[in-house]
This record gives C-alpha cells, sequence and structure tokens, in this order.
C-alpha cells in the first residue's frame, strides 16, 4: 500500500483562525477530515507532498442588516471547510519532520444562506510535526521490494442520490434580489467509470436534477417592501445533464470532479454549464456517503449535494485493507 499510494495516511483534524476583525468575521474553528500522501520522493529524508482537508468551521459572526452589516461574506454561523495543502517534508529525526509550502482554504455555506461570497485564502505555510511513534530505522531501506499486484481493470458503475436545500439570488432589472425563501433541490446522477489504474477513474454520468429556485422571478420589486416570490411551472424546475467525470482513488476516500451541460432543461437558470467537487466516503465495499458541491461556469455559487451512492461490479482490490 505504501508503494501504491505513496505512504497514505488520514485522520481527524481541528484548526483555529484568526483574520484580525474578529467582530465582523469571528474567529472561527474547523473540525474536518484529512487525507495526504507523496507526490514525489527526492531522497530518503525529502518529499514533496499534498493535504486535502474537508469539514465544517463554527465561531462565525455572519452578516447582519443592523448589527454587523460591513460582513458582506459570510452569511450562517456554520459554513463548510476546505483545505489544500503542497508542501515539502524533511524527515530531521525519527521524532520530528519540517515541512513548508502553500495551503489554500476556502469557507463557504453552499448557498444555503445569504450572503455566500465565501471567503478564500491563498497562504505560505511552516510547520513542524512531532512524530510519536516512528521507529528510529525509518530512512532505511526494506530488504526487498514487495511486488504490486497487477490492477484488474473494469468498469464500475455508481448511482448517486442527493439533496439539499438552498437561498436564491433573482435578477430584476439592472440589480439582484434575495428571495427570503428556502428552496429544496433533489437530484441523482448514473456515472459508468474505467476504473484504469489503483488511482484513477474516469466516465460519464447522466445527471438529473430538481432545483426548487429555478427560474423564480418577483414582480415590480419596490425597495423596502415585502415582496412575492413566484414559481414556474415544475418542467421550468428540472433538468438533465451529461457530465464528464474524472476521480482521484485513495484507501477510504475518493475525490471526483466533474464538467457537464444540461441538455434536456425549462430554460433559463437551467441552461448551464456546471462543475461538480465531490467527496465519497467509504461506507462499505459497494456504498459511499457523497459531499458535493455545483457550479456555474466555474463561480456562481448553485447547491450542496448530500446523498448516498451505490458501486456495481467494484472489482477494485481490497488488500489495503
Amino acid at each position: 500500500t505504501d508503494r501504491i499510494y505513496g505512504g497514505v495516511y488520514q485522520g481527524l483534524g481541528l484548526a483555529y483562525y484568526s483574520f484580525g476583525e474578529r467582530k465582523q468575521l469571528g474567529n472561527p474553528m474547523a473540525f474536518y477530515l484529512f487525507q495526504g500522501a507523496r507526490i514525489a520522493q527526492f531522497s530518503s529524508r525529502l518529499s514533496f507532498n499534498y493535504e486535502w482537508n474537508f469539514g465544517l468551521s463554527v465561531g462565525w459572526h455572519p452578516y447582519d442588516y443592523e448589527y454587523n452589516s460591513f460582513n458582506k461574506v459570510i452569511g450562517s454561523k456554520i459554513n463548510a471547510y476546505l483545505n489544500t495543502n503542497f508542501y515539502l517534508n524533511c524527515a530531521l529525526s525519527p521524532l520530528f519532520d519540517f515541512n513548508t509550502g502553500i495551503t489554500l482554504t476556502h469557507f463557504s455555506n453552499g448557498n444555503t444562506r445569504f450572503p455566500n461570497a465565501g471567503l478564500n485564502m491563498v497562504g505560505w505555510k511552516v510547520g513542524l510535526v512531532y512524530n510519536f511513534n516512528r521507529k528510529n530505522d525509518f530512512l532505511s531501506k526494506p530488504l526487498y521490494q514487495s511486488l504490486i499486484p497487477k490492477f484488474p481493470r473494469h468498469i464500475s458503475y455508481d448511482v448517486v442520490l442527493f439533496g439539499s436545500w438552498r437561498k436564491k439570488g433573482i435578477v430584476f432589472g439592472d440589480k439582484q434580489v434575495a428571495s427570503p425563501d428556502i428552496y429544496p433541490v433533489l437530484g441523482f446522477s448514473f456515472a459508468p467509470m474505467y476504473n484504469i489504474g489503483y488511482k484513477f477513474r474516469a466516465g460519464l454520468s447522466l445527471d438529473g436534477v430538481y432545483d426548487g429556485s429555478a427560474n423564480v422571478y418577483t414582480e415590480d420589486y419596490i425597495v423596502g417592501t415585502t415582496q412575492e416570490f413566484f414559481k414556474p411551472p415544475v418542467n421550468k424546475q428540472l433538468a438533465l445533464g451529461v457530465s464528464g467525470r474524472a476521480e482521484y482513488v485513495m484507501p477510504y476516500f475518493s475525490v471526483n470532479f466533474g464538467l457537464g451541460v444540461n441538455v434536456l432543461h425549462g430554460g433559463g437558470d437551467l441552461k448551464s454549464f456546471y462543475q461538480v467537487l465531490a467527496l465519497k466516503i467509504e461506507v462499505t465495499r459497494s456504498s459511499f456517503i457523497h459531499i458535493g458541491y455545483n457550479l456555474q461556469n466555474f463561480h456562481t455559487p448553485n447547491f450542496l449535494m448530500l446523498g448516498i451512492g451505490f458501486r456495481f461490479n467494484n472489482k477494485y482490490p481490497t488488500f489495503h485493507r
């Protein structure tokens, strides 16, 4: 497993953030899952690694019209937390490692509350790692190199059912108006995936969605007054799309990327080029938890995709257990 996945590791993490604006943003704390591995090994002591973090952050001071109107970024007390690190790791001793590299961080509520501009950060990190149980001979090479079993290439089939809720900003004239309502989202995907090797699978996905906020509209909007928002017929809120999918596979977790377009839809909001980013968390050999996010045109927040998935004809080796 070390040779296949590059010394992969997983765990639970806790992080504390301060932005220097506690009154407006708060000092959030993040609870997250993480996974990392080697990308390249330069010597017995030096490697280039990655690590992703995915979880929830709490302790925000969200936007409030009367008391926190300068915060136009975060609209909820609880937000999703995504973080990616690319770093050099140098083994100093059996106890200590030194690492340094780039870290990319994103906080967002997935369009479940307004505002949802999201908060993005790019940083440089420097860290010292203490290893509690690493052996003194960790740098020595094994006396033999185990052979990696040949991967059985095959096509598996992923079926995902998901749901969520969202808020909606509606264009009226030359401005955007926030609807006070919360709208449901339901969907599915069916994806035949060609398993190319231990760490990668790719394929096409048929994506169906009912978006309760699609093509919602208002009439004669007047600032400061209570407005009525209207829902169109159901056929204006249904869409069927096709997306190309690529999936990075590691023990217990898979990260799925998708680029797609709706081919059957009710027009308006649903006539779109969409992107999907999802984390699949293995539950059993044939089932997984699906946590995803859907964007339009790489920048417009769309909706969360929280659900469960099932994998059929799964011939992926299980020796990593």
